[in-house]
């Protein structure tokens, strides 16, 4: 029997919203035409909406009923609907069948609506990129492109997969990952991100992430998982509406036994039908849902906005996070007579041009960005593992390392203040030393991103306390903490302290949203009441172990997404405070006869209506600074 249901199911839901659109015409015209006196046919016309609205009601009721003994609005539609036939109010019947189906009909296009701004991203899944073998181009499906494959992308084109430019120039529109609106130049040895556009020039690409590990398919899995259906208030609301249905019955039945009038019953049935009090809860979540994607956030799990509209920490990991995740040069300090600051910042980024090291790329890259001169080829480049490099440069030779490497050279180097002051701070020295004489060293540090103090100061002012999770040393952390003005932090933390804080905290009554971005911070974005993932700088573990994912790493977003997730909660309570404000006095009208079966089921619906709109003014809401 539940798999003969399963497959009655299954034939209701083909044609989805064209054909419920269709039917809702078709019944719409019956009825008007029945309210108009017109009668072409030798029965009732109302009898079309009852049929086309009506019937898929009733059988969901009874699939529902039999399957899972689940007793919600459909049964209690389905009464009014089967006792407005029988007592002969055949248009009563079909009006309320009719209207039941525009307020299920609203409701798919509200979450349709609020759906869309995620589902564009399947959409833009490239199907196909140009992969370059033994000089000859082909064109392959992307999902064949292969970890190390050369591909071409010709402007206008979206890029196949994840990967890095070998050759040519171009901009890339990055608007589906980034939200940026204006296009980014990118040149040899930029990276690029599946689901882009090259808008301008054509270049030639390795891949570097392909399948489902492109970015792309990554945002897209987390878009998959984003179910308004999981969230914990919509349970109750369900449960809810199951004592409805049994206090609407036993009102029915006591009304008739007082006035002996079915009519009364019949309306109390139409009135009390629990529909706008199943609608308040789903169609806020997924308007809520919506709104946050548009604003650079994929909610994984249905009920993480109502976890977030109840905490009361903000959690931050620094690097990567309230920093970018890359080093930086800071300062550059030369001690060498006749060799200034700009010189041995030259001479530091010429030695380390060779360098795979992330610190010796991070030194060339600010000096290539400072505009401070052209680098020189190094000559008898020697790569030190755990040390540093050393090479010749204008027949200089140059050491470039740690502490340790001019230490094992017989180079003194000369640890002053400035020098403490720095390494306090959290930096990476670089030292560097010309012909065997210490010459001076470059401070290397995260930058902070320019958005985190405001962000912070936001958060402040919608009454959440934030709080600092670092592995720095105290004393970087509390410079990191002051710039950002931060006053609770715990600095050397490894994964297992991080749990230990927000177990807790929590355990205090303080619910706790941590925002991480590293393979170290997934047991604390699990621990955590929310977690939120740096989706774009983020690793994989990140992001899976988070609830939510912050695609662009814009953290400007985060007062928008606390303030929405208690917008959310606020029109919940209001949806739910008016449904049953509305339900119980239609029923009052109605056991005093002021209601019949037609005005009642018009009522009823108007309620559904007004709680779909109102829950779909999240869609456009908008936190404003304060």
């Amino acid at each position: 029997m539940k798999e003969a249901m399963g497959k009655l199911e299954e034939l209701m839901e083909i044609g989805g919203t064209k054909k419920d659109i269709a039917f809702i015409v078709i019944s719409g015209i019956a009825l008007a035409m029945n309210l108009l006196g017109i009668e072409p046919f030798p029965f009732e016309i109302a009898w079309i909406a009852i049929i086309l609205c009506g019937l898929p009601i009733i059988l969901e009721a009874i699939i529902g009923l039999v399957t899972e003994f689940d007793i919600k609005a459909d049964v209690l539609v389905s009464m009014a609907i089967i006792a407005s036939v029988f007592i002969g109010e055949t248009f009563a019947a079909g009006e309320v069948a009719f209207i039941m189906q525009i307020g299920a009909l609203l409701e798919d296009l509200t979450v349709a609506k609020a759906r869309a701004g995620i589902e564009k991203l399947v959409h833009l899944t490239p199907k196909t990129g140009r992969v370059i073998t033994d000089g000859t181009e082909r064109i392959v499906p992307a999902e064949q492109i292969k970890l190390g494959d050369i591909l071409r992308v010709l402007p206008g084109e979206s890029i196949a997969v994840d990967g890095v430019i070998i050759s040519g120039q171009t901009s890339i529109n990055q608007a589906v990952m980034t939200g940026e609106s204006m296009p980014v130049d990118k040149t040899v040895g930029d990276e690029v991100s599946s689901g882009t556009v090259n808008q301008f020039g054509a270049f030639e690409m390795k891949a570097t992430k392909v399948g489902e590990d492109s970015s792309i398919q990554r945002m897209i899995k987390l878009v998959q998982s984003a179910d308004a259906g999981k969230a914990k208030i919509v349970g109750i609301a369900d449960r809810w509406a199951t004592w409805i249905v049994v206090i609407a019955l036993v009102a029915a039945i006591g009304t008739y036994l007082v006035t002996h009038e079915i009519i009364r019953s019949v309306t109390i049935l139409v009135v009390f039908c629990p529909c706008a009090l199943v609608l308040a809860t789903p169609t806020a979540i997924m308007a809520a849902i919506g709104n946050s994607t548009k604003h650079g956030f994929l909610v994984r799990e249905g009920d993480a906005l109502e976890r977030l509209a109840k905490v009361k920490m903000f959690a931050f990991d620094k690097t990567g996070t309230l920093t970018y995740g890359t080093p930086n040069v800071v300062a550059v300090k030369s001690v060498l007579s006749g060799l200034d600051d700009n010189e041995l910042y030259r001479y530091t980024a010429s030695a380390e041009k060779l360098s795979e090291h992330p610190l010796g790329k991070a030194i060339i890259n600010s000096f290539r960005q400072s505009g401070k001169g052209e680098l020189i080829d190094p000559v008898d480049f020697n790569m030190i593992p755990g040390r540093g490099v050393s090479v010749s440069l204008d027949g200089k030779r140059i050491l470039a390392g740690n502490y340790k490497l001019l230490e094992e050279n017989g180079v003194t180097v000369d640890v002053t203040d400035d020098v403490n002051e720095y390494l306090g701070q959290g930096c990476t020295l670089t030292y560097v030393s010309v012909d065997g004489s210490y010459a001076g060293y470059i401070a290397l540090s995260d930058k902070l991103r320019e958005d985190a103090p405001d962000m912070i100061d936001q958060i402040k002012n919608l009454g959440v306390t934030p709080v600092l999770l670092t592995g720095d040393n105290l004393n970087a952390a509390q410079n990191m903490a002051k710039k950002l003005h931060i006053n609770e932090i715990h600095a050397r933390c490894l994964p297992e302290d991080k749990l230990t804080y927000i177990d807790k905290y929590q355990e205090e009554d303080k619910p706790v949203c941590m925002i991480g971005d590293g393979i170290n911070d997934a047991p604390a974005l699990k621990k955590a009441e929310v977690g939120v993932a740096m989706g774009g700088v983020g690793s994989d573990i990140a992001v899976d172990a988070a609830d939510i994912a912050l695609i662009n790493d814009d953290v400007r977003e985060f007062p928008h997404l606390l303030a929405l997730a208690k917008r959310m909660m606020n029109t919940i309570k209001l949806n739910l405070a008016f449904s049953l404000g509305l339900n119980f006095l239609a029923i009052i009208l109605a056991i005093t006869g002021v209601l019949n079966p037609v005005f009642g089921a018009l009522v009823h619906n108007a309620g559904s209506v007004v709680v779909i709109v109102n829950s779909a003014l999240l869609l456009s809401w908008r936190y404003i600074k304060k």
